[in-house]
């Protein structure tokens, strides 16, 4: 992780990008992945129908293994500061946050969910998810809460969580289908 190379990322966005129009737009974005509320809201949305109940819980899933990786064994191992630690005086335009930078846990759900999501369906809701994962993911740069690199970190981490989430529920689901298949015969 190159930090001159961070902060040259994030002071360019600050330096060419700032606006007032973009600080609410980039707060309402990255408001939207707290928690990753948005993803779990639509996945409680995917389970109401049986049609896609099954992405649901994969996504679900996908999204429970971005945060536990994320947050509660990566940000603890890493330790690393926020790029606004090196500038106490800086105010930023959403609370200063008191958890560690890398990777970043809006990135990582954020693509865990569209990963599984565009995995299942491949239309235009797909492409949107995936969208809205980007403008969460750069709002966090926007805002000087985390590096370019957490946020590749985290890209990367929602697709290894989504990657897994769906292999494990697509073998649950094969075994499932042969048990059922068995006991016919």
């Amino acid at each position: 992780m190159n930090n001159k190379l961070d902060y040259a990322i994030l002071d360019w966005i600050n330096g060419n990008l700032r606006s007032p129009f973009m600080d609410k737009l980039m707060v309402f974005f990255t408001h939207l992945g707290d928690s990753g509320l948005i993803w779990v809201i639509i996945c409680a949305l995917l389970l109401i129908s049986k049609k896609t109940r099954y992405v649901g819980f994969v996504a679900l899933f996908s999204l429970l293994l971005s945060h536990i990786s994320v947050n509660f064994i990566l940000k603890d191992l890493f330790h690393r500061a926020r790029p606004f630690a090196a500038f106490p005086d800086m105010e930023l335009l959403i609370g200063k946050l008191e958890s560690y930078s890398f990777p970043s846990g809006h990135t990582a759900a954020s693509f865990a969910f569209a990963f599984v999501f565009g995995k299942y369906f491949n239309n235009k809701y797909s492409i949107l998810t995936y969208i809205l994962a980007i403008l969460i993911s750069f709002s966090r740069l926007y805002l000087y809460v985390h590096f370019a690199s957490d946020v590749f970190f985290g890209f990367i981490i929602g697709n290894l969580c989504s990657v897994l989430a769906i292999l494990l529920f697509d073998q649950y689901k094969r075994y499932q289908e042969r048990n059922l298949n068995t006991k016919k015969d």
